[in-house]
């Protein structure tokens, strides 16, 4: 039978014991995090990493508090977002008539798209409410027949490969939750499915810094921020060949709708650069987080087998499941995304106006202080929708509806087809470098229902 058991010895991070063994950013620190977030809440709740700030010399600090997170996320007045400020940036360059060059990476254009479509919260209201939350937001349930027809046809896949008198096998990652939001995505966007390859290459290439950067910000090295600029060539034209063609034989998609709407928050059509902009952070934002919530949920059920047994009983829980587990093993565990605009104070640490705010969502999540036992999946947890795993306030994450759904009626079409699901043998439970909480690969056992 196979179980899960610690993996502390294959990585090259050592366990934390105390407060000097704590690095969050460490080689294979990803193996040790929910050992480091007790400690960093009990002695150092406001973490300083010295010399990180943007100037190389400043420091920079780690909020794990989930009261300090929350303020921080619901004020972009007093906590600025790091992409307002780059904004700014291209603003300036705007003005003194400069456009950005389209950089292989696509990234100038992404926040090009920003600069003038949702620089301010009204316009990412706006934003929001007029170009996303009907195919990605609260709008998302229009899809729920299609999502159901994707995750059935993904388990078709597998679920016969076995006879009654064994369990069948499956890579869950590999055959399940990695298809899934790529697929789902994909038609929603109105790419081709038969370009869902190209779309998972660009993804992946698109993550690319949160996988492989280092330290608190990221960074990438030269050679590999030229390797993610070579994968992702070709990314833009690909676009724009399929804004073209909706332009001209619109269809019931995401990105028909955007060449076809007027923008009422500017009263005037979209650019192609900002539709491409938009797609952009669709496939950046649409594809890994709900791979790492359904590979961490999967685990949570061969964790605790009655648990699989009461939802499958009980399957008008599942909401609770999902949003408990995103709780409890939030997908992006942190980001460097806020700076100060004046002088604050966290847990007794004064910080500098200008500081660099690294928002630990884990740690909040499993904050003592905000939960009781807060390492248990409660599924009577009161107000089970707060935690900070999509950020909060008027810069929430768009597509939380989106992956909500999809990891509903995953686990609604998974409980119904399965009797019983358990970890296969030689799992190493290793998870991939940088600050999502990736796992590399998930062998199970099932039985069919």
């Amino acid at each position: 039978m196979g179980v899960k058991t610690p993996n502390h010895t294959l990585s090259p991070a050592r366990c934390p014991l105390s407060l000097e063994d704590v690095d969050l950013f460490a080689a294979g620190a990803q193996e040790h995090w929910y050992e480091s977030y007790p400690i960093l809440h009990s002695e150092a709740p406001v973490q300083i990493l010295h010399g990180e700030g943007p100037d190389g010399e400043s420091d920079a600090f780690v909020l794990t508090k989930y009261e300090d997170i929350e303020t921080v996320v619901k004020d972009a007045d007093r906590f600025v977002p790091l992409m307002s400020l780059l904004v700014n940036d291209l603003q300036r360059l705007a003005d003194q008539g400069i456009k950005p060059p389209r950089d292989p990476a696509n990234f100038n254009i992404a926040l090009e798209s920003v600069r003038t479509l949702r620089p301010t919260d009204e316009l990412w209201r706006a934003h929001r409410q007029e170009l996303t939350d009907p195919w990605v937001g609260p709008g998302a349930k229009r899809h729920t027949e299609m999502i159901t027809q994707v995750v059935d046809s993904l388990i078709d896949k597998w679920i016969n490969n076995h006879n009654a008198q064994a369990m069948g096998k499956v890579e869950f990652i590999a055959e399940f939750a990695r298809p899934l939001p790529q697929l789902v995505m994909a038609k929603i966007l109105g790419f081709p499915e038969e370009d869902v390859p190209k779309l998972q290459q660009w993804g992946t290439a698109q993550v690319k810094q949160f996988v492989y950067g280092k330290g608190h910000f990221n960074v990438l090295s030269e050679k590999e921020a030229t390797e993610q600029a070579q994968q992702l060539q070709g990314f833009s034209e690909y676009v724009e060949q399929q804004v073209n063609k909706k332009r001209q034989h619109p269809e019931d998609d995401m990105i028909s709708a955007l060449t076809q709407t007027t923008y009422q928050a500017l009263g005037r059509k979209l650019t192609f650069d900002e539709i491409n902009g938009i797609v952009y952070f669709m496939v950046l934002g649409g594809l890994e987080t709900t791979q790492y919530a359904l590979d961490q949920q999967a685990q949570l059920l061969c964790e605790q087998p009655q648990l699989f047994k009461d939802l499958r009983k009980n399957p008008e829980k599942i909401r609770v499941f999902t949003e408990e587990a995103m709780r409890l093993r939030a997908p992006t565990q942190g980001l460097s995304t806020r700076i100060t605009t004046q002088v604050e104070t966290f847990q007794g640490v004064t910080i500098p106006k200008g500081s660099i705010l690294h928002l630990r969502f884990g740690a909040g999540n499993v904050d003592p202080d905000q939960y009781d036992c807060p390492y248990e999946l409660n599924l009577e947890r009161k107000a089970i929708g707060n935690h900070l795993t999509f950020s909060q306030g008027p810069r929430t994450c768009p597509g939380a509806g989106i992956s909500r759904l999809e990891q509903q009626i995953a686990w609604s079409r998974l409980l119904k087809r399965l009797s019983a699901l358990k970890y296969a043998k030689g799992n190493t439970f290793l998870h991939q470098p940088g600050i999502m909480l990736g796992t590399l690969e998930l062998n199970l056992e099932f039985k069919k229902a």
